[in-house]
């Protein structure tokens, strides 16, 4: 995971509740039941190297807990795996006879047992290579499922003199952001801009909000309209160093550059990190920012309002929601519950369609007030369950443009051998009139983009929209 790029950075693989552990895969038989595959106790301990082990217990606990684990084709899984093996076979300027696909058969016991087979036979030729070729090979297994919230993750590097707060990249956002890229890439719009300089390279070079960036290491971002491998690039990860190239044009100027940004480390205005940010605009409009559904993140909302609201009369709230990451989906129905009661606000189903209803928590006070949400193409996760369960049951209107489409569901997290952390859906996701959101995303009442003259004037139309809305 990036180092601290959002104060949300993490709170898309918050948890729903745990799963059943999986039958023990045939290496570990032996171990005591729910030791396979089961969500960790506490912090882990330092990650271990990656081994066919590893890659065992992982796919006995896709089976065993997935969302369609139960129905899917394993084989497809395995293939996947194979296929990655190969492929960095070659990359290295490698290949070995044993290196062939075994034949299966959908017997999932015996299809591994020919797979291990080959894959022992394969990186036995190639010791120097084994590490690696263990991780190419569960990042295919996991991949190949399709799903945005199934990953792996390994335990951050951070660099030596990482302080909390700090950031480590260009120093820079785009209008294409780093969860488009990875997860949702078909959505983002030409041309790619900067929106934000946060500090590090990007500020000491002088680049500003509504710069376009025409190419990255000579490569243009959009190729036939659709966003192309080289925007990856604008979001290094540490310990990645590698300099990136871009060619920019300012439009209120005509001129074009070229700069060089390395990778680094560098501070990060603590006030953008905060989860929840409020302030009064016009008088009496509440303005919150929420980076994330945090733990307690409603509350926190709630408060803000309440502060804005004391010896005044508000006549509605903001509340914007873009880049807000996800988080808690019990803390996207907390805030709903503010705005309405005895509502449903998403569905929570199994493969054989068997859903759970998540209903409001009317515990909760009502605000009375109007309510307008601001939306982009980061709103993922949670995010999209508010939204989606705003404007379903039509307790306040969206403004800005569609939201991500990443809520396949909610993950559970298991803790692998290696001490490495497999995220997992049991559930997949469904808005409360019952439509899928995932891969689509929520479309908003009206749809107000940001501009690269926008951003290079500081203008922000969906936030003078909303407040256009409110004062009707």
């Amino acid at each position: 995971m990036t180092v601290v790029r959002t104060a949300a950075a993490g709170l898309a693989l918050l948890l729903a509740a745990a799963c059943t552990a999986p039958t023990p895969p045939r290496a570990q038989a032996g171990t005591p039941a729910g030791t396979v595959c089961a969500p960790p106790s506490g912090v882990p301990e330092a990650e271990t190297a990656t081994t066919i082990d590893v890659i065992e217990q992982a796919y006995f606990c896709i089976l065993g807990t997935y969302y369609s684990g139960a129905t899917l084709d394993a084989r497809s899984l395995l293939t996947a795996g194979f296929v990655a093996l190969t492929q960095e076979l070659n990359r290295n300027g490698r290949d070995v006879p044993e290196a062939t696909m075994p034949a299966l058969t959908s017997d999932r016991k015996a299809d591994w047992a020919a797979f291990e087979n080959a894959y022992r036979k394969t990186t036995d030729q190639v010791p120097g290579l084994r590490d690696k070729l263990a991780v190419v090979t569960l990042e295919a297994i996991v991949a190949a499922l399709g799903d945005n919230h199934a990953r792996w993750a390994h335990q951050p590097e951070r660099p030596l003199d990482y302080y909390d707060g700090d950031g480590y990249d260009l120093g820079l956002e785009a209008n294409v952001s780093a969860s488009q890229v990875n997860d949702n890439p078909g959505v983002a719009l030409p041309p790619l801009f900067v929106t934000g300089v946060l500090g590090g390279a990007a500020q000491a070079a002088g680049l500003r909000p509504g710069d376009i960036i025409e190419s990255i290491n000579g490569s243009a971002p959009f190729i036939d309209g659709k966003s192309g491998p080289a925007i990856a690039a604008l979001y290094p990860e540490y310990p990645d160093a590698r300099p990136v190239r871009l060619r920019l044009l300012r439009q209120a100027t005509g001129r074009r550059w070229s700069v060089t940004l390395k990778p680094g480390l560098y501070q990060r205005d603590l006030a953008a990190l905060q989860v929840v940010r409020s302030k009064l605009l016009e008088d009496d409009i509440a303005y919150v920012r929420l980076a994330g559904f945090a733990p307690d993140s409603a509350n926190r909302v709630l408060k803000a309002i309440s502060r804005l609201r004391t010896g005044r009369t508000l006549t509605g709230v903001v509340l914007d929601l873009r880049g807000n990451g996800g988080g808690s989906p019990v803390e996207a129905t907390r805030l709903v519950s503010a705005f309405g009661h005895g509502k449903v606000t998403a569905y929570q189903c199994t493969v054989d369609a068997k859903c759970q209803a998540m209903s409001t928590d009317d515990t909760v006070e009502l605000l009375h007030l109007p309510l307008v949400v601001l939306t982009d193409r980061s709103c993922a996760s949670a995010c999209e369950h508010f939204s989606s369960a705003i404007k379903d049951l039509r307790l306040g209107r969206l403004v800005g443009t569609r939201t991500a489409g990443v809520i396949s569901g909610p993950a559970q997290t298991y803790l692998l051998a290696n001490n490495t952390l497999l995220s997992l859906p049991a559930r997949h996701h469904l808005g409360p009139n019952r439509e899928v959101i995932d891969r689509i995303g929520v479309p908003p009442d009206h749809y107000v983009p940001l501009t690269p003259k926008d951003a290079a004037a500081g203008r922000d139309p969906a936030l003078a929209k909303a407040l256009t809305l409110l004062h009707a």
